[in-house]
């Protein structure tokens, strides 16, 4: 394979459906006993005790390999750090606690194109509160967004004022977590975009704007293009403004000798990513049906969720070394635990398949956005944009802002200064 296609493939990140009641052992409360089209439904979660005592079961039962043979990650996820994450998640981890969390959240159920999407709908107390539909990617989910809604829609009681406030959206990607699994084709980014701007119709925005990173970046910028009067604008925290030279270079293997600092580091993380950090792409891109693994031992799971971005994966091992960073082993096991307990490796992995039968260029290509555009760069993020691509990319740029830590799951792992980047990128919308 020449690299040029290494690099398309790598871009390819992280149909009609099943009821709800078959998202495994999820039961949902339902105001009525038939749903119209677009009835929106009261949703709640709980698996039953048998569904956590056969994960624990099988988390012991694991038949391992032998350690890596070298000293460092390049052979994959370690051995120490699963041997640790499976020790805690057999005996120590709770499900019950997130589950509760998510309980006390409004969370709904809508059918879209007979798909049933699952969101968590939180309005904020305060008058005027702008709305923002949040997408999660992979290996994410809802749960990467659970520490921002407080912040975004109270703002007084995190630092902010009243006119910071958001009413906040969250949607389960369809094949997600607790939406609906397709079981036809045709469920890629712009279907997704479509589906997302319909749920704001029906729940009665008349403007909005959007918010992703990985795949919630693909549909908000996909929003974007679609442009419907409702949406104001759109903020990211994993923009798509790699130069067509530089892609070309990357193909080459040959960097640029004219590249400023903060080119020549985005340029490096990008090499790193397509020679070393694509393989999880690669296979969910060409071959998802193959990863039965996945689905079947929760620690293949946890260890292919784990092997998303280096600088992610070397955050969880610390976290599992012991060391206190923006996640706990809770927040790590919380949400590998919903991929497993809705039995959705598989159904989440067809996103990359669906959106290579289409993919026209690459993930981080610029799309040409026209609608105002507002950036977020954490620094350990698969790659750092710098300010001139970016510039370049979105002709309405109203926000650029380099924040000093944080990766791919910004949200998740900085919280406080995620929430701080949206106030300040969409006050100029409001």
């Amino acid at each position: 394979m020449k690299t040029s296609k290494k690099i398309l493939l790598s871009t390819i990140l992280a149909g009609a459906i099943a009821p709800q009641s078959t998202i495994v052992n999820a039961q949902t409360t339902s105001s009525s006993g038939s749903a119209s089209v677009e009835e929106i439904r009261p949703f709640q979660v709980h698996f039953p005790q048998a569904d956590l005592d056969d994960l624990r079961r099988r988390v012991q039962a694991t038949k391992w390999p032998k350690p890596e043979t070298v000293s460092d990650a390049s052979q994959g996820v370690q051995f120490a750090t699963m041997q640790k994450l499976a020790a805690y998640w057999a005996k120590d981890y709770d499900w019950r606690k997130i589950e509760a969390k998510l309980n006390a959240l409004p969370q709904f159920t809508t059918n879209i194109d007979g798909v049933d999407i699952h969101f968590i709908h939180v309005r904020s107390k305060h008058k005027n509160a702008l709305s923002v539909i949040i997408t999660h990617g992979w290996p994410g989910s809802i749960i990467e967004q659970l520490k921002v809604i407080g912040p975004l829609t109270d703002p007084t009681a995190y630092g902010g004022k009243a006119e910071d406030a958001f009413d906040v959206v969250i949607p389960s990607l369809p094949g997600h977590g607790f939406s609906g699994k397709p079981t036809a084709t045709g469920w890629e980014p712009v279907h997704i975009a479509k589906a997302w701007i319909e749920l704001m119709k029906r729940l009665g925005y008349k403007k909005y704007v959007a918010q992703g990173g990985d795949w919630g970046n693909a549909v908000s910028e996909t929003m974007a293009l679609i442009a419907p009067p409702e949406l104001l604008g759109i903020h990211t925290n994993m923009p798509a403004t790699v130069p067509a030279a530089i892609t070309k270079a990357l193909s080459s293997g040959v960097m640029p000798s004219d590249l400023s600092a903060d080119e020549k580091n985005a340029y490096q993380q990008l090499d790193y990513f397509f020679k070393k950090g694509i393989a999880y792409a690669q296979e969910m891109g060409l071959r998802p049906q193959t990863l039965y693994g996945i689905d079947d031992s929760p620690i293949g799971l946890a260890a292919w969720m784990l092997d998303h971005d280096i600088r992610s994966y070397e955050l969880i091992a610390r976290v599992f070394d012991g060391k206190e960073e923006g996640l706990t082993r809770d927040d790590i096991l919380d949400n590998v635990t919903l991929y497993w307990l809705t039995n959705t490796a598989i159904s989440s992995a067809r996103l990359y398949w669906e959106t290579f039968q289409i993919a026209k260029g690459g993930f981080f290509d610029p799309r040409n956005v026209a609608i105002p555009v507002a950036v977020s760069v954490f620094p350990d993020e698969i790659y750092a944009a710098p300010e001139n691509w970016t510039k370049q990319a979105y002709p309405k740029l109203i926000y650029f802002n380099k924040v000093a830590k944080g990766g791919h799951f910004a949200a998740w792992e900085q919280p406080k200064a995620f929430s701080e980047e949206l106030r300040a990128a969409f006050k100029s919308l409001r």
